[in-house]
């Protein structure tokens, strides 16, 4: 098993700007306006392509179904999560479980989501965002479940939150996760997605 760890990556860019945002100024920036806030500055998002984006859209397919007729809420990298008082994330997706009160129409969302996925992009300063920094972040905003999939590793990590910290439930490279922690009656075929993936043009 690879052993992560944050020193196997670059630190995230200091962003441009000198000037420091709110929380509520980054929400309301037009939807042109790309970044991620840190510590009140803007910071550049990941690289996303192809696999990136048909990944998420796979995962965000499977649990729309799965929470078809049950309640609850998929949210996809749209919508932006106020994980701290001077710093936002937009999370490849973004899942509030049946039974929880409904998040609100505008805004960024204050209120943790039960589980945020994010879609790992191929380079160091990316993989150090999503499995170093963000997750840093996610476990201090109280989000109860962190998926970090891996295309490039062909990998899909489950990890669940106690006392603060995450722990690593789930960590696989194939065949079916079944049951997910948390979500009942949830199976996810990891051969199905990687297959989907595959379509994809290798040379182009």
């Amino acid at each position: 098993m690879q052993v992560w760890s944050p020193a196997l990556y670059p630190r995230e860019s200091e962003p441009n700007s000198s000037q420091l945002l709110t929380v509520e100024a980054w929400a309301e920036l037009p939807e042109e306006t790309a970044g991620e806030l840190v510590r009140g500055q803007l910071a550049e998002e990941e690289m996303t392509d192809p696999v990136h984006g048909l990944a998420a859209s796979w995962l965000i397919a499977l649990l729309r179904d799965w929470l078809r007729g049950r309640g609850g809420f998929v949210f996809d990298a749209d919508v932006k999560l106020a994980v701290s008082a001077d710093s936002g994330r937009k999370a490849d997706a973004s899942v509030y479980l049946p039974g929880r009160p409904s998040p609100p129409r505008r805004g960024p969302l204050r209120t943790p989501p039960d589980i945020v996925i994010e879609i790992v992009a191929p380079t160091p300063r990316d993989e150090r965002r999503d499995r170093v920094e963000k997750m840093g972040e996610y476990a201090t905003f109280g989000v109860a479940s962190y998926w970090i999939v891996d295309p490039a590793l062909g990998s899909f990590e489950i990890f669940e939150l106690h006392a603060g910290r995450y722990h690593r439930a789930v960590g696989a490279t194939g065949g079916r996760i079944d049951p997910v922690p948390g979500c009942e009656g949830l199976a996810i075929d990891l051969d199905a997605l990687w297959v989907e993936l595959e379509r994809l043009d290798p040379d182009r």
